[in-house]
């Protein structure tokens, strides 16, 4: 799909890193928070086409991010994707309850990273474009 402006929420130097190269790569832009709040801030402010939520993130998790997010009516149209660590059993599911639209884990599977990221803007980009509801 290439050509989206993905915010990526992350504050690990090195995560950031890899998924800037695997956005980029793809045709993405990306633009960079460090917390929570800033996530917020930047979402407000930027409109990204997405947002990657690191969920172990300083000042504000990334739970409580996108809770603020999704009950925000500047945000709630953005698609969140969880890009986390927190794989015990329940952590999916708590971050869909938060409002996240998508999970991923690290150690991230490369394949399906690309796959999750495309998926996710081509549904929410058809319900742009018809008018239909977001999710």
């Amino acid at each position: 799909m290439g050509n989206a402006r993905v915010l990526i929420v992350e504050d690990n130097i090195d995560n950031y890193e890899l998924v800037r190269f695997l956005l980029e790569r793809a045709g993405h832009t990306t633009m960079w928070a460090r917390s929570g709040k800033e996530g917020i801030d930047m979402a407000k402010t930027d409109h990204p086409d997405l947002i990657l939520m690191d969920l172990s993130l300083p000042e504000m998790d990334g739970w409580t991010a996108t809770e603020r997010l999704k009950s925000d009516p500047l945000t709630k149209q953005i698609p969140v994707v969880a890009l986390t660590a927190h794989t015990l059993p329940g952590d999916r599911k708590r971050a869909l309850e938060a409002g996240c639209d998508g999970y991923l884990s690290k150690p991230m599977n490369i394949a399906l990273f690309n796959e999750t990221i495309e998926e996710t803007l081509e549904k929410f980009s058809k319900n742009r474009k018809t008018g239909g509801p977001r999710l």
